[in-house]
């Protein structure tokens, strides 16, 4: 028994076979039996891994890769033994999931290593790649061991879009060969898409693509996240492909299930009483509560945003329970005494509709309290359509 009152990985896969023989393998993680016993606590729930920051494409907007054949960056990875080293805290502290993700995680030449270890632990596991590496040995292993999900982006429908995105001549056809082999395996994935000025004129055509190869699952994101390593040209190059506020609009309004879920989910979106007028705390976020992030090298967060000289550490100078323990309430104790961010951000009723978190700002602006100026300009353009629609706002309440 560890500390959070059971055992790790006999109550896991228990779970997890039942919900395999069910063929209910994405239970939603609030109706496991675990949930009731530790949803009103800070657990370290779910682990977000990179395990590389390497990727095979060169994505325009990509927020972190580097090229496939990076070797210093190869050679600063995470080793199996150090990765192991953070599972087994991980499942001492109660971890149910873990999120691999890179770069493209695939590049990792001991990826199945890596995914065994975790499957041995009885975690579940979620896969985010862009399939182009996808060969009949990982098919194989997720039949033997079904992931709970594997979820990849879809740059484009046809080769001229998806190439224009990657920048890796071949990259579609490799794309459509992994689809096609997870496919033919009988494997559920979950599609995604990212709206960009690259494919803008395809989305359509991308979200129609998506919805026919997946039954219940489908999202796109239209916010680019600048680099992680603050490089100025290709933080330059990010920008020029983010849409504009009006065409984020009209793109989420001509998507009937998104928009749908807007207007369903407005009373939660224009909320007067988001304004925390007399607290100064940078977070009021989950980040932290249930979750965390670990990059290629070790450097642990509170979300994979978070990259603030303040609110990082290093897991190959301690460990993960002591940051889980100690770090994170230190993070999470942060405030700010800028009076514009006060006057602004603070007591802004549509933060709901923002992209706006401390996180993304100190990427914008090199802080962690400083407003955005196109977040704010999304924000509203979501909230003036929201009104013109006939959506009533209330008054905000004045504390």
């Amino acid at each position: 028994m560890n500390h959070n009152g059971f055992s790790h990985s006999g109550e896991l896969m228990k779970i997890w076979n039942s919900a395999a023989s069910a063929s209910v393998v994405s239970l939603p993680i609030e109706k496991f039996v675990l949930w009731k016993k530790i949803k009103n606590r800070r657990r370290l729930l779910t682990v977000e891994l990179e395990l590389t920051a390497r990727c095979n494409n060169n994505c325009r907007h990509c927020c972190i890769n580097l090229s496939a054949g990076d070797s210093r960056a190869k050679k600063a990875e995470l080793t199996f033994d150090e990765i192991k080293k953070i599972v087994d805290e991980a499942a001492s502290l109660g971890t149910l999931w873990f999120l691999l993700t890179g770069g493209e995680p695939l590049l990792r030449e001991d990826f199945l290593d890596i995914y065994l270890l975790l499957k041995r632990k009885g975690f579940l596991i979620s896969i985010f790649t862009n399939a182009n590496l996808i060969a009949r040995e990982h098919v194989e292993l997720f039949k033997k061991y079904p992931p709970r999900d594997i979820e990849i982006t879809v740059y484009g429908v046809t080769q001229e879009t998806y190439e224009r995105v990657t920048r890796k001549p071949g990259s579609f056809a490799s794309f459509k060969r992994g689809l096609g082999l997870l496919s033919d395996g009988d494997l559920k994935v979950a599609l995604k898409a990212v709206a960009l000025r690259s494919n803008a004129e395809e989305l359509p055509g991308i979200f129609r693509f998506c919805r026919e190869k997946t039954k219940d699952y489908f999202r796109f994101d239209p916010f680019l996240e600048l680099r992680y390593d603050g490089d100025a040209v290709r933080n330059r190059e990010i920008k020029s492909e983010r849409l504009s506020p009006e065409e984020i609009v009209a793109l989420e309004h001509s998507d009937p299930q998104r928009y749908g879920l807007l207007k369903k989910k407005c009373d939660e979106l224009i909320i007067p009483e988001l304004a925390h007028r007399t607290c100064n705390h940078l977070f009021h976020c989950g980040a932290g509560n249930g979750s965390a992030s670990i990059s290629s090298e070790g450097i642990f967060r509170l979300c994979g945003s978070l990259w603030h000289p303040d609110c990082v550490c290093d897991l190959r100078q301690g460990s993960l329970s002591e940051a889980w323990a100690s770090f994170v309430p230190r993070v999470r104790e942060i405030r700010s005494d800028n009076p514009d961010f006060l006057k602004k951000c603070r007591v802004c009723a549509i933060r709901n509709l923002c992209m706006w978190c401390p996180g993304r700002a100190h990427l914008e602006t090199g802080e962690l309290d400083r407003w955005v100026d196109y977040f704010c300009e999304v924000a509203h353009s979501r909230k003036e359509a929201l009104l013109e629609n006939g959506i009533k706002q209330n008054e905000p309440k004045m504390s």
